[in-house]
């Protein structure tokens, strides 16, 4: 057993969870799964998976099964269930870091007065026509039409 491999204790608790094909030979599981843990726990790509695993295609194709069929949801939910039979589940440690937990303010529920949204969207576009304004050619000067230099007919449209 290699670091970071499954104990016997654990693989008790997981493996009856993991769904075994109905034709054909059983697959080592145990292996299968520890190769995935050692995939997410390293964030190697799937073709640096070591050798004692076997090929990683297999492995691939196992974790894409079990991950399209709902298995480690299922998995998740059935041990978190023991240790809360068992007494252990602290949900002190639990916690979320924001930055990878962003929302959009739509998503979050947040509700904004009309008349508050239309004053920051408002002030949203003059900023984004101040901004604009400041990068054109690199100079402030408001640029000359062509109704201003005569070569324009006076609706702007085209050649007088």
């Amino acid at each position: 057993m290699a670091r970071g491999d499954l104990t016997d204790d654990q693989w008790a608790l997981i493996e009856p969870h993991l769904p075994i094909a109905a034709v054909g030979p059983i697959p080592d599981l145990r292996k299968h799964f520890n190769a995935v843990m050692w995939r997410f726990r390293t964030g190697s790509p799937w073709r640096d998976l070591p050798d004692e695993f076997g090929p990683w295609q297999s492995t691939y194709d196992r974790f894409r099964i079990w991950a399209t069929q709902g298995v480690f949801q299922r998995l998740m939910e059935a041990v978190i269930t023991e240790a809360a039979a068992r007494g252990q589940v602290d949900l002190g440690l639990v916690s979320v870091d924001s930055a990878t937990a962003r929302a959009h303010h739509h998503a979050a529920g947040m509700a904004l007065d009309p008349e508050r949204l239309a004053a920051l969207e408002a002030a949203f576009e003059s900023e984004k026509g101040v901004a604009r304004r400041d990068k054109s050619r690199g100079t402030d000067k408001p640029r000359m039409t062509r109704a201003l230099r005569g070569d324009a007919s006076a609706d702007g449209t085209g050649p007088a």
